[in-house]
């Protein structure tokens, strides 16, 4: 199917949570999805955000190199 000749049908899906991915020709190009006022609202965001400040209170190994969340805000005061 082609986004342009099921727009409605799919902006209908969308506003009951569906997303889409827009390819040309096979290749990603675009991504429908429901629009959020404040996305750190979103449940999918919340649970990014939460398992990024764990690894981060955990610290990162970044080829040898360990950061964490101190260590950057340290950096970000100077």
């Amino acid at each position: 199917m082609t986004a342009n000749q099921q727009l409605s049908r799919l902006v209908r899906d969308v506003e009951r949570g569906q997303r889409f991915l827009i390819t040309r020709r096979g290749r990603p190009v675009a991504e429908l999805l429901p629009y959020a006022a404040d996305r750190t609202k979103s449940p999918r965001w919340v649970a990014a955000y939460d398992r990024m400040m764990a690894r981060l209170e955990a610290g990162v190994s970044l080829g040898g190199l360990k950061v964490d969340r101190e260590a950057i805000h340290d950096r970000h005061d100077r």
